[in-house]
């Protein structure tokens, strides 16, 4: 398969991923957040205010804040990030829609409970839940679905501060924000929303850490073998890792071995023993989890560098490279 066949298949992948992901947040949201009015953040959140409070349809809202924020963003996340967020921003459009014409009515036409009166709590946790991971699959995916999504990404792209912070942080402002409709009944009523709103996006962030967490998993290998370069050609090969040689040496048998080290996702770790038994059974292996990993196949560094820093990077680059030519 060509280097442009395999970036096919990726994007290809992407936007398959992308689809599920905003299909299973639109189906949540309507199915156990809109009927009872949980309030909850983000965009869709404050579209579901203002749906709530004034019965403008809550497609339209959603359609006309993202456009905006994308307008903004588009500078700074890059044409390629963007295409795939305006993919999601007008699919999970056109899925509330839909979502919300296919939602039975009772006879004063509002939304049926799906797990009955009284179970509002119960309904926004199975919800968030749900929607959690229907955000980790959209942005394990390069993209987001629109929204404070962009903005989150955002700050994600240079600071080293999680989604679920960042999403957090705002999140409470849209939610604080129901105090302001009198349409919502008395202030205790008003508060009460705010404290169930609080709730969706404490679970719903969480659950968006964990599973980007669990995505991003990586493990460190240690493998000793007097079939190394099998190994390591067959590890090259089947997974597009590069790996490293050290240099070993037993101390009881006194012998030089090349141990290979190798960084890799979580899961592949069962295709890489695999790969081991199949080549050397008696091989010893140490596998080891890791805080995070940065560099070409995994997370990229993010931190700031300060302008005197850079500065100074610079100089001795310059001095490095006339050394060199001399």
């Amino acid at each position: 398969m060509t280097p442009a066949h395999k970036q096919l298949l990726r994007e290809s992948k992407d936007f398959l991923y992308i689809t599920m992901g905003v299909l299973l947040y639109a189906i949540c949201f309507t199915l156990f957040l809109l009927p009872y009015e949980i309030v909850t953040g983000g965009v869709t959140g404050m579209s579901a205010i203002v749906f709530y409070a004034t019965k403008f349809p809550l497609h339209y809202t959603y359609g006309i804040i993202n456009g905006t924020l994308l307008i903004v963003a588009l500078k700074i996340l890059g044409f390629k990030f963007m295409m795939k967020t305006i993919y999601a921003i007008v699919a999970l459009y056109f899925f509330l829609d839909w979502g919300q014409q296919l939602m039975p009515v009772d006879d004063q036409g509002n939304f049926i409970k799906l797990l009955g009166e009284g179970q509002e709590f119960m309904s926004l946790v199975v919800g968030c839940c749900l929607t959690g991971t229907a955000l980790a699959i959209v942005f394990l995916n390069n993209s987001s679905t629109g929204g404070t999504d962009i903005i989150a990404a955002c700050v994600n792209k240079f600071y080293p501060v999680s989604l679920g912070q960042v999403l957090m942080g705002v999140d409470i402002l849209i939610i604080s924000s129901c105090m302001l409709f009198p349409q919502f009944g008395e202030p205790i009523e008003r508060m009460h929303k705010v404290v169930f709103g609080l709730c969706t996006m404490f679970i719903e962030c969480f659950v968006l850490d964990q599973v980007m967490n669990a995505r991003r998993e990586s493990v460190q290998f240690l493998i000793f073998s007097h079939k190394h370069e099998a190994i390591a050609n067959a590890i090259v090969k089947t997974t597009d890792h590069t790996l490293t040689y050290l240099d070993g040496h037993g101390w009881y048998s006194g012998n030089e071995m090349k141990v290979i080290c190798l960084l890799a996702k979580k899961r592949e770790s069962q295709t890489i023993f695999r790969l081991i038994k199949m080549i050397d059974p008696k091989a010893f292996v140490s596998q080891s989890s890791v805080i995070g990993v940065y560099g070409e196949g995994f997370d990229t560094i993010k931190a700031r560098v300060k302008a005197i820093h850079e500065e100074a990077l610079q100089r001795e680059g310059e001095t490095v490279e006339q050394e060199e030519k001399k």
